[in-house]
């Protein structure tokens, strides 16, 4: 880890000044920057403290959508009365996120910020598009089991990490971002990029722009929320894939439904193929099945990750199955 300065900003403006003067990084609960800067990945000259400028509260809205800092920490979001309540979701997805000492620390804005676990990524040895613009993707003839196969290019195949951003995904949540012109709100449909020829642009987050909230919509009461993670072992550990579903249930069919993916894309990937085959259909084992094989009808599995598209069918058809069975 190299040398670098360190700023406490005591308000967004500040902090957001201060990250565009140079080159700087926000930090607040630092589980993956401080990891990424002990790796060499990251050598931010100056870290901006941003856990003093007040953006840690959850607030309900008067119109009933639910108002989360970026601050927030994912313990204190998951336990979050409301957020159980009403958007269960999102609190069993970060339950089965990390470790409780890590949720302890990690912010939401932080989490949608999560950069990638591929082994290339993470080691400056090897080449990747994502840490060297141009410098080409080990991962694609090298380990890529625990990798994506949806949403790839040619020159990057690596999976976006978080379960949170998956949940946030099926529930349809708004990113508001604070920059020198002012804020903007941006669907978090829109708010991850897809690799393409890019990959090391990640999120349409601009230098100098720092995340304020995150808004969820007023909850839709009496939803079937269910969160299911496959993995290679129970705790502590990245999805191979999972599934969030939200879904409302009428006359014994689809009146609304909602479906994201993780441990699979490049970045949290909602399956529009998926929810199209279920809405207005019976929620029913055999209509289940038919989403799930839609949801993986364009995967581009590797040399080593080919199992995911089977698992992910498996996954979405279970997930639809827990989440229904009392409907």
């Amino acid at each position: 880890m190299e040398a670098f300065g360190y700023v406490r900003a005591t308000d967004a403006g500040q902090a957001a000044n201060a990250v565009g003067r140079g080159d700087a990084k926000f930090i607040a609960g630092g589980t993956t920057l401080l990891d990424l800067m002990k790796l060499d990945v990251e050598r931010p000259a100056q870290l901006v403290d941003i856990n003093h400028i007040g953006l840690d509260k959850i607030e309900r809205l008067p119109d009933g959508r639910l108002k989360v800092g970026a601050l927030v920490r994912n313990s204190d979001l998951a336990h979050h009365a409301l957020v159980q309540e009403e958007y269960s979701v999102l609190s069993q997805a970060l339950l089965q996120g990390a470790s409780a000492q890590l949720r302890n620390m990690a912010t939401t804005g932080g989490n949608l910020l999560q950069r990638t676990r591929c082994m290339y990524f993470r080691n400056t040895a090897m080449a990747c598009n994502k840490r060297v613009p141009g410098s080409g993707c080990s991962a694609i003839e090298g380990d890529n089991r625990s990798l994506a196969i949806l949403g790839t290019s040619k020159d990057c195949i690596a999976t976006n990490p978080s379960d949170m951003n998956v949940g946030l995904t099926a529930l349809d949540a708004v990113v508001t971002i604070q920059g020198s012109k002012g804020a903007r709100d941006v669907a978090i449909g829109d708010f991850f990029l897809l690799p393409g020829t890019t990959p090391h642009l990640e999120t349409v987050v601009a230098p100098g722009e720092l995340i304020t909230h995150v808004t969820l919509p007023a909850a839709r009461k009496g939803s079937k929320q269910l969160y299911l993670k496959l993995r290679d072992r129970a705790s502590y550990e990245f999805a191979l894939s999972s599934a969030a579903i939200v879904a409302e249930i009428s006359g014994g069919k689809f009146s609304y439904v909602r479906v994201a993916l993780g441990g699979v894309g490049t970045k949290p990937w909602r399956s529009h193929e998926a929810e199209a085959a279920l809405l207005h259909q019976p929620a029913e084992g055999a209509v289940f099945h038919r989403a799930a094989a839609m949801a993986v009808r364009d995967a581009r599995p590797q040399t080593e990750n080919g199992f995911k598209v089977e698992l992910t069918k498996r996954c979405i058809a279970h997930a639809l199955t827990l989440a229904t069975q009392n409907a």
